[in-house]
């Protein structure tokens, strides 16, 4: 290099000690400056080049038009490549005119002019990619600018020491250079405008960061403005950003199935070959049968595959950051040399101390931006997999359908997505904790030579004792996340037949089967806290026994090894980085562990058979026919028997065919197999054309009437009116409150089930299909509607009249009229043909039908004329004669109040009558909500988010369930833990300290003792204070959900009647989730981090008092930062937690209607649905993940400047200090940045995970029904002994202020009496029976049975004794007998009894498990009839003198009827029996009937004597054909 600056009067050596380092004037020499300084700048250019076009390459963002910025950039650019070929000239100008210049004056004009260039052309390039702010251009430019400072300096000061400039050309172009390069810099901060063609063009709110400059990137500014906004007023979902293309559902979700499809192709096995044919559309890798035992297709790899860019991103800046991490141990060890040498030049201490700040700095924003990168990675593979998972349960069998219920599908969603994105952050700790252990034991031995190997032994010796703790709490894990999932499956049975349980008295014994299972659970739970304790016990020790062993054997080995400041101290913060990794080795195994349990459970779903989209062909058929089924064999599982066989069906175009049969003959599986959906194992089926499918149980959607009608189509009003008229939909929609924009409630809550299933067909009508293929629509309506309906629209003279209909009906009536049928018996066509030749070729068909036909002659009466009819209809059904309240009253009369309150509505009742919303909204609020609501018809109530401060008492409420006396406890251990370990500090510091006598340090022994003993205690501490907290923490577990479960238990029915129970289920799994295991970690990381900034403090201000002046205006900027934050963070969470239900909603709607979903050929709809609902999740996500980064740039730039401060005082100080207490200072300064940003970032996720504690508490105070037992008033035993039922001038309402449902009720029912109760919709049938039961409580009046008022007793003692075979039979996963007797209370024989009575006999006996039989969720492995005969077995077991049916006969065909309608008239012929009758027929023998208008009593006599009286029941006989 001195050859490079030559000789003579300007040569110069390149490198000068007395000039640059020993001296209170530093300067370099004039030939480092002219080289390698000025290449600097040059060199870090071209070697970013190549990266940086590969980056702009494959980055475009649309082209920039020429601005007056770029114009400048470009202009400022050139002008610096002239003044360095003007230099370049000048000294070719010197060699020409005699005086040789250095070759360095020809080298570094050349260099820097040709980079010049390249910076100046890559201005222009930028410009044309759409890169709006250059980072590598501004650093280019800072380097120039750093790099030119010292030259500027020397230059003036060697000037004025001469008194004259010695070479004023190179003096001037350097000066102008350095201007130039200035505004170079200054310039290239601003940035660019947007792109053409860009997307932020058109969107309304952008996301800031695509167009933020590089500096705003780089420390996150760009967020400032939400943060801002936040904090002036809590955030709502307009204020949240857009999302970039890039981070959309759809794109990533095709992006990971693109990878998945490939996995699935290279897995070795047999299903290669089914990968030849192809189907078309996005899913062709997911939508593919696949054999059970292959499972090879690694979902890893696909998520790998991915996601590679970000992971290698994420990579390249964590290693980056790892190795400035050991920059600052390095400097400390000079500044304690440095205060050790009095003689060193006071700069020294003042440059270290800016070099300190520097590599902080550096080390804070690299380490952010990869955080960034990871979480924003993280936070993608979430969204992938939920859509993944999405879409894989709209394809799976049935069979698969069984094995995993909605719950568990859901857990795949919420649970097993998150635990991805948990692991993620830790991901690349795999590589990264190696290389710093390596790095600090390199480090360290440098320092302590080969005793640091006795530390190294100590942290290999405790990997094995760590592995052991987390492969335990694995195992623990796996067994609790059992637990919990049939919790919350339990749980979400009991939310939906919760009506059952209340009016069977049937709560305690659920409640008895939840608390068993989470008595397991939090067994589990406190077993794996109580390890978590013990491994946090091993990690804080670890560090310290590391050092303790580690400087112990280091003086222990040769008397000569003195421990001074400069070793103990600099060992100290390199075991401090060292226990970085090491902390969170754990957290990395634990979270390694629940994600390979999460990933074998989603990769294993995904492997799951598919349905054969080539089951059903659809393409060519025998012409003429529209369905044809060639010996077909099919079953619902590959291990099950099949379900039919040797099926040979012919459909004609435009026939209309009716399927009848007894229960469980295979009807509804017929029309099954004709849409794909069960597993055909032998024959061919043929379809021709669209299909319309309206399954026997109508399924409904979470939107408005109006939606649920068109199904995706687009408005036809026409259409649409003829499909709400036909459907007999119209009166309805005078009834409910919103018209057809009426919003529907989850599973179609608040409509009866007459209504839900016109919905259902009006939706089929409505889709102008080719085919129609209708599970029995016609059982859920009355027999008026359904003969409306058959003429309206199925029959030869309906809409559909030249369609083909396939019709599974129970109604015989019809069967005259339809083009021929199909006679199923066993799962076989018994017969085929019209129904007069069925009729004469006397089969089991004709038998059956001379049972049950009315009379010829009383067909006659069908024969009104049209316009009679029309009245009929309007006046007396059309909002059926089932009550539509039949399920669901209280809400349908909600919504009649609603509709009558809006032709009255007063203004100051309007408080009143407001849905249930949730409490915490202001009275302004609340009046908005009601008028909307009442506008909308919207009957379930939006959550509400709360806002601003989490309230203290929520604070309270926790800290009383964990024990108050434990969390004093524990922030006194934590008081003296603290206190502990600053002990052991001091305490070294003082032994650095000690005098050296013959080059040894006397009483080491003593000194290590104490030492020992002191970092022994602290530990000690630790783990007591852990296990005090799993004490609390678990107590607060089981008090929250103790108290939560029985309050929902015993919550009236109206609650769950307008609480969606996906709100509740979030409670008992989300929200419980975080108290059983969230809470507890992040206190005890908050305590931690707190206590070990305050004795950072501590230290600092003891070591250097000036200290204190720095602390307030610190203090006040932290303080600041956190206001900004926490406010804002907290908000986008609860935004976030609001956004996530609607996910979960959605798809457990959808995984329920995936059969009527796909029928309609509507898949590709509902994947949009999904992910628009991800995508607003992710919205609020996002920002929420910028916040974090934001907040840790802030808070990290003022633990920098503490370390800062520390160091400056240090060196200003540096004659009153000594060593060690600089050691100690600068030491504890540079660990409390990360206690200072822990600290933030654990006090809002405390704020925003203690939300759960409220969420759950106000769940937990919700008003709850009347007692289940009243002491001092039990019933006597044996009551009711005769069943007399009395109403004495009865009346109810719904809720307060609304008005009267059942008016001045008076009424006597003998004992053993049988009445039918009749009446239009809406006059209150169901409202009696639930007025009998107590599920409604009396406005005025009282009901006595057998002359006790039933108000004064228990609600189980109540309903204990009176029997229902309620309408829609509910039963709950577990076996045949726990459906029956869930208390146990009856024998085998009773149970066997019951069931030969109700004609189950010889289903159960026929399967292997007997009574033991597993009831599928929702008995979904039984038909519908055998559902309502197991209902009617729990009727038979109880046997009360008091029976009440609710239209129980709906969805049976007419055998199963009569044999219910004779066991119910011989078994219960001592008791009464009120019936809400559905078919006229079934009650036409009873002693009375009871016939209701509007809530009062209109005709109350025997059938007889009411059909001579010509009133309401003679119109209805009539209608009915019975009289």
């Amino acid at each position: 290099m001195d050859r490079l600056c030559g000789s003579g009067d300007l040569g110069s050596k390149f490198w000068d000690s007395n000039l640059s380092v020993y001296t209170d004037s530093p300067d370099l020499t004039p030939c480092f400056q002219n080289s390698l300084l000025a290449w600097i700048p040059c060199i870090y250019l071209w070697a970013a080049l190549p990266c940086y076009l590969f980056y702009l390459r494959n980055h475009k963002r649309g082209y920039i038009i020429l601005t007056h910025l770029s114009r400048l950039k470009t202009a400022v650019g050139v002008l610096l490549w002239c003044v360095s070929w003007v230099d370049l000239f000048y000294s070719f100008h010197g060699l020409i005119h005699g005086s040789a210049p250095a070759p360095v004056f020809f080298v570094t004009p050349l260099v820097v002019g040709v980079t010049m260039l390249l910076a100046t052309l890559l201005i222009q390039y930028e410009r044309l990619r759409g890169v709006q702010s250059s980072g590598v251009l501004i650093i280019f430019w800072l380097l120039c600018v750093i790099c030119g400072v010292i030259p500027f300096r020397s230059k003036i000061l060697s000037a004025m020491a001469e008194g004259k400039i010695s070479d004023p050309f190179r003096f001037t172009t350097f000066y102008i250079y350095f201007a130039l390069v200035l505004c170079a810099l200054i310039l290239s901060c601003f940035k660019e405008k947007a792109p053409l063609f860009s997307p932020e063009n058109v969107d309304p709110n952008p996301c800031p960061e695509a167009s933020a400059g590089f500096l705003s990137r780089l420390t996150f500014w760009w967020f400032t403005k939400l943060a801002i906004l936040g904090y002036r007023r809590p955030l709502e979902e307009q204020d949240l950003w857009t999302l970039d293309e890039e981070d959309c559902s759809h794109k990533l979700v095709q992006r990971l199935l693109d990878a998945w499809q490939k996995q699935q192709k290279q897995a070795p096995g047999p299903q290669n070959a089914a990968f030849e044919q192809k189907i078309p559309g996005e899913d062709e890798g997911l939508l593919r049968a696949r054999p059970k035992s292959q499972t090879n297709a690694s979902f890893l790899w696909a998520l790998v595959r991915t996601f590679s860019s970000s992971l290698l991103m994420g990579v390249c800046f964590k290693l980056i950051q790892d190795l400035l991490s050991f920059i600052n141990p390095q400097l400390l060890s000079i500044l304690i040399r440095f205060i050790s040498d009095p003689t060193a030049p006071t700069w020294w201490g003042f440059l270290l101390a800016g070099l300190m700040f520097m590599s902080s700095m550096m080390q804070t924003l690299i380490l952010h931006q990869h955080y960034h990168c990871i979480f924003v990675m993280a936070l993608r593979i979430r969204t992938a997999i939920i859509g993944v998972v999405y879409r894989k349960a709209l394809v799976i069998t049935n069979s698969v359908k069984r094995e995993s219920t909605v719950g568990e599908m859901v857990n795949l969603m919420s649970v097993d997505a998150q635990r991805f994105m948990d692991v993620s952050p830790f991901l690349n700790l795999l590589w990264s904790a190696p290389l710093q252990v390596i790095l600090a034991i390199y480090f360290l031995w440098q320092i302590l030579g080969p005793s640091v190997l006795a530390g190294v032994a100590v942290i290999v010796l405790l990997i094995p004792l760590n592995g052991t703790v987390s492969m335990k709490m694995r195992t623990y894990q796996v067994q609790q996340m059992k637990f919990k999932d049939s919790r919350i499956k339990l749980m979400n049975e009991i939310l939906n037949g919760i009506k059952v349980l209340k009016l069977y008295a049937w709560e305690p014994s659920f409640l008895e089967q939840v608390e068993g299972i989470r008595q397991g659970e939090l067994q589990l739970l406190r077993k794996g806290a109580y390890l978590q304790a013990i491994s946090t016990f091993i990690w804080v020790c670890t560090p310290f026994l590391v050092t303790l062993i580690t400087l112990g054997v280091y003086v222990c080995v040769d008397e000569n090894n003195v421990l001074d400041a400069e070793k103990a101290f600099v060992s100290l913060s390199l075991f401090n980085i060292l226990k970085i990794p090491l902390n969170m080795l754990p957290q990395l195994i634990s979270g390694l562990t629940q994600a390979s349990v999460s990933l074998k459970r989603i990769q294993d779903f995904l492997n799951q058979d598919e349905l054969d989209p080539q089951c059903v062909e659809r393409k060519t058929i025998a012409p003429g026919q529209a369905i044809t089924i060639q010996n077909g064999t099919f079953t619902w599982a590959q291990d099950l028997p099949p379900t039919l066989h040797s099926l040979n069906i012919q459909i004609p175009k435009g026939a209309l065919v009716a399927v009848v049969g007894p229960v469980g003959c295979g009807k509804s599986s017929l029309v099954s197999a004709l849409l794909g959906e069960m597993e055909k194992l032998e024959g061919t089926v043929s379809v021709k054309g669209s299909v319309a499918y309206v399954p026997q149980q109508a399924w409904i959607q979470n939107c408005t009437l109006q939606e649920n009608v068109l199904f995706g189509q687009p408005m036809k009003p026409k259409r649409y009116q003829q499909a709400l008229e036909t459907c007999a939909l119209l009166a309805d929609l005078d009834v409910l409150p919103g018209g057809d924009q009426t919003e529907i409630g989850e599973k179609g809550i608040n409509l009866s089930g007459g209504q839900r299933q016109r919905v259902s067909l009006a939706r089929a009508v409505y889709s102008d299909a080719n085919i129609f293929l209708l599970d029995d629509p016609l059982s859920a309506v009355d027999s008026h509607v359904a003969k409306h309906i058959f003429d309206q629209v199925i029959g030869p003279e309906g809409v559909l009249a030249g369609k083909t209909r396939v019709l599974v009906t129970h109604g015989i009536s019809f069967l005259p009229q339809t083009d021929f049928i199909i006679v199923l018996a066993d799962g076989q066509v018994s017969e085929m043909g019209h129904y007069s030749a069925l009729l004469q070729h006397n089969g089991c068909f004709a038998n059956f039908l001379r049972n049950y036909a009315p009379d010829e002659d009383q067909k006659e009466h069908e024969g009104l004329q049209d316009g009679d009819e029309e009245v009929l209809l309007v006046e007396d059904t059309l909002s059926t004669h089932t009550d539509m309240t039949d399920n669901e009253p209280s809400i349908y009369e909600v919504r009649k109040q609603f509709m009558r309150q809006m032709s009255s509505m007063s203004s100051e009742g309007e408080s009143q009558n407001r849905p249930v919303t949730k409490r915490h909204t202001n009275p302004s609020e609340k009046e908005t909500q009601v008028t909307n609501a009442k506008k909308t018809g919207a009957l379930i109530t939006q959550e509400t988010a709360e806002t601003g401060n989490v309230k203290i008492g929520v604070y309270r409420d926790y800290a009383r369930s964990v024990g108050l006396y434990t969390t004093l406890a524990i922030c006194l251990l934590y008081v003296g833990q603290s206190a502990a370990a600053i002990g052991a500090n001091v305490w070294l510091s003082a032994w650095t300290n000690d005098a050296v006598v013959d080059g040894r340090q006397n009483n080491t022994s003593q000194r290590l003792g104490v030492y020992a003993a002191l970092g022994i205690l602290q530990g000690l501490l630790v783990m007591l204070s852990a296990f005090t907290m799993v004490v609390g923490s678990v107590q607060a577990a089981r008090l929250l959900h103790a108290a939560l479960l029985h309050n929902k238990i015993r919550s009236p029915q109206s609650f769950f009647d307008t609480t969606p129970s996906g709100r509740i289920l979030n409670r008992f799994s989300k929200d419980i989730y975080v108290i059983d295991e969230v809470l507890a970690p992040t206190i005890l990381t908050l305590l931690n981090s707190f206590f070990m900034s305050i004795s950072t403090l501590v230290v600092i201000v003891a070591s250097t008092p000036l200290f204190i002046v720095v602390v307030i205006p610190l203090a006040v900027l932290y303080g600041f930062v956190q206001r900004f934050y926490v406010a804002t963070s907290r908000q986008l969470k609860r935004l976030e937690s609001i956004s996530r239900s609607p996910i979960f909603s959605h798809f457990s709607e959808t995984v329920t209607g995936t059969s009527v979903i796909r029928a309609y050929g509507r898949m590709e709809d509902f994947k949009v649905f999904s992910d628009s609902k991800v995508d607003t999740n992710q919205k609020s996500s996002y920002p929420y993940i910028a916040s974090n980064r934001w907040l840790g740039v802030h808070v990290e730039f003022v633990g920098n400047c503490v370390v800062l401060f520390a160091a400056l005082f240090a060196v200003i100080g540096k004659n009153s200090l000594n060593p060690g207490l600089v050691g100690l200072s600068v030491s504890y300064a540079l660990q409390v940045t990360l206690a200072l940003n822990w600290m933030i970032r654990m006090m809002s996720d405390l704020e925003s995970n203690i939300i759960a504690v409220e969420r759950v508490k106000e769940y937990s105070k919700t008003e709850t029904e009347a007692p289940w037992v009243v002491e001092g008033n039990r019933a006597p035993k044996g009551w009711p002994t005769c069943g007399a039922v009395e109403f004495r001038n009865y009346s109810v309402r719904y809720r307060p202020g609304l008005e009267l449902v059942l008016k001045n009720l008076t009424l006597r029912v003998q004992g053993g009496e049988k009445v039918g109760i009749v009446g239009r919709t809406g006059a209150g049938k169901s409202s009696m029976t639930l007025c009998l039961f107590r599920i409604l409580e009396a406005a005025e009046g009282e009901i006595c049975i057998d002359g006790l008022n039933v108000a004064h007793i228990g609600l189980h003692d109540l309903r204990s004794q009176l029997t229902i075979i309620p309408q829609d039979p509910i039963l709950f996963s577990g076996t045949l007998r726990m459906n029956l007797d869930p208390f146990g209370r009856y024998s085998e024989e009773d149970i066997w009894r019951a069931l030969e009575l109700s004609h189950l006999h010889t289903f159960v006996s026929s399967q292997p498990a007997g009574l033991d039989f597993q009831c599928s969720e929702g008995g979904d492995n039984l038909s519908v009839g055998q559902r309502q005969l197991v209902c009617l077995a729990r009727a038979l077991l109880r046997k009360s003198r008091v029976l009440v049916l609710d239209e129980a006969t709906a969805a049976i065909d007419l055998e199963t009827d009569d044999l219910i309608q004779g066991t119910i008239r011989t078994q219960f012929e001592d008791c009464t029996v009120l019936t809400i009758a559905h078919r006229l027929n079934t009650i036409m023998d009873y002693n009375r009937v009871l016939v209701l208008d509007k809530g009062a009593v209109a005709e109350f006599d025997s059938p007889t004597n009411l059909i001579a009286a010509g009133g309401i029941f003679y119109g209805m006989a009539k209608d009915a054909g019975l009289a």
